[in-house]
């Protein structure tokens, strides 16, 4: 930030510039990832997000088939608090999750 002298400051003085927080990042979704291991069976990812987040057996082996395939997939989204509880709770599990904004 720089460090502006103004004429209700003595010289060499200054006022910081405040910092202005775009509220629209504060607000963005949080997506919670779930990336590709050389350790976790297939049956054993898909088998995983359903007991996490009770998806059905279908939409879990497309996420799972996603993760094995490209190395990665979305799981969940959410506020941040949430996705970081599901990143804790797929790491219980063995699987490799990270967070990101999604932007």
């Amino acid at each position: 930030m720089p460090n502006n002298p103004s004429p209700d400051h003595p010289a060499g003085v200054g006022v910081l510039d405040p910092e202005v927080i775009d509220q629209t990042d504060l607000d963005s979704p949080w997506v919670v990832l779930v990336w590709n291991d050389p350790i976790n069976l297939v049956s054993y990812v898909c088998a995983t997000l359903q007991r996490v987040f009770g998806y059905p057996k279908d939409k879990a082996m497309t996420m799972t088939m996603q993760v094995h395939n490209e190395g990665r997939a979305v799981v969940a989204n959410g506020a941040k608090e949430k996705c970081e509880m599901d990143v804790s709770r797929l790491h219980e599990h063995g699987l490799w999750a990270t967070m990101q904004q999604d932007r």
